[in-house]
């Protein structure tokens, strides 16, 4: 089963007969994406650490730009200049950008919400600036992202005024239509939605609804990852999936724990994005299949095996397969302190265990063996079934999966 948009081709490829999973083939201007995927974050057009010939080789073919930086800088008129941010960094694959809207509401304290826009005070010199769809449908139109999003209103999960919460899923609504009707290229870039309502399930189905109507060639769900508790992001996640249409792609913002990755594909959902695995690789964190390891601690001295055993990732890999560094963990360990390398090296590792981690996922759902990839995947992190964490095992069983079945 396929649906086809000016500028976006999606193709089911296979379903989980338990779940809510599914694979498909998401296909966009800078080419094929298999999906479910986990998207690196490269906010000032690069990946802090890595060459984009590096982001290719882990395997990524989409990643994320953030429209609220490169519109302050480079700037709109450099990015028209050099003909869009593909070329700006060196990237021949694909893009998608947020609204900006984000980042006006969340790191600047000076900023209010108006059915304008978002009005705020520069970061750099204090003067007053104004972000409105229309706006940002001309910056990202410039950045020329094969997906971009709508400005929406955004509230954190938790914001007590229930009212104030109904305003800002109604406004998304607004202000999505101003974007339809501000975007330039629609035949080339593609304009996704973003539902919102906060931790109000019948709020986020009247989102749905409206949104779902607009028919945007992808739909996002918003405002999650704002320090709600676990259950309430799961049934924000399992409520919108079941009301947006199959032959859509789905994408849930802001989500880059490995748990949440997994719970939220047997929930429905398709793609995530988060600046976690490359954030916490800085602080010499590498992800891997048993759990998060503190490289600087003093145990990995000595430790001469790679960062994690049977990894594909470039660093890992046998130093005699081509292309291959066989970096240790006593290297990792001797560097993460004081040089940059380790943070690069620990960055295309952790991106990479992303990335394959949605890769097995993927090749599960087709072999409809999802979920025994789910049940391994938390025996790995939880040796002990009494630790598998509350939320998680309510979630996956009310979508088919036992995971305290003996």
């Amino acid at each position: 089963m396929s649906q086809s948009s000016a500028a976006l081709t999606f193709e089911l490829v296979g379903r989980c007969s338990t779940t809510r999973a599914r694979a498909s083939i998401l296909t966009l201007p800078h080419g094929q994406v298999n999906l479910p995927i986990f998207m690196p974050v490269a906010t000032q057009a690069s990946l802090k650490g890595l060459t984009p010939e590096q982001l290719e080789g882990t395997g990524c073919r989409l990643c994320l730009n953030n429209t609220y930086h490169l519109g302050l800088k480079p700037g709109q008129e450099v990015l028209d200049a050099v003909g869009g941010a593909h070329k700006f960094q060196g990237w021949k694959h694909n893009l998608l950008t947020d609204s900006g809207g984000f980042q006006m509401v969340s790191l600047l304290k000076l900023a209010n919400v108006t059915e304008e826009g978002v009005r705020f005070l520069s970061p750099h010199d204090g003067s007053p600036m104004l972000l409105t769809p229309e706006h940002s449908m001309s910056l990202q139109n410039s950045i020329g992202s094969d997906i971009m999003m709508q400005l929406d209103d955004v509230l954190v999960t938790t914001h007590p005024d229930k009212a104030r919460m109904r305003e800002a899923m109604e406004r998304s609504v607004r202000w999505l239509d101003r974007c339809i009707t501000a975007h330039k290229y629609p035949e080339r870039q593609n304009l996704f939605c973003i539902i919102q309502g906060g931790l109000d399930l019948e709020m986020r189905r009247d989102c749905c609804k409206e949104m779902v109507a607009r028919d945007t060639p992808g739909i996002a769900i918003g405002g999650l990852s704002g320090g709600e508790a676990k259950d309430d992001f799961c049934k924000v996640v399992q409520t919108c999936t079941e009301m947006l249409p199959d032959l859509k792609p789905r994408y849930v913002m802001g989500i880059g724990y490995p748990e949440d990755l997994v719970v939220s594909v047997a929930l429905g959902a398709d793609m995530f994005d988060c600046v976690w695995p490359t954030r916490t690789a800085r602080f010499g964190n590498a992800i891997t299949k048993n759990g998060v390891l503190n490289m600087k601690r003093e145990m990995y001295a000595a430790d001469y095996g790679p960062m994690e055993d049977g990894c594909g990732c470039q660093c890992c890999r046998p130093v005699e397969e081509e292309g291959s560094l066989g970096i240790t963990r006593a290297f990792i360990h001797h560097n993460a302190a004081k040089e940059t390398v380790a943070a690069h090296l620990l960055t295309l590792h952790n991106v990479w265990y992303q990335l394959n981690l949605m890769r097995e996922a993927r090749e599960a759902i087709i072999a409809d063996e999802f979920p025994a990839f789910v049940k391994k995947f938390f025996a790995g992190l939880y040796p002990e079934q009494e630790n598998y964490p509350s939320w998680a095992v309510d979630a996956l069983r009310g979508v088919g999966i036992d995971l305290l079945e003996t």
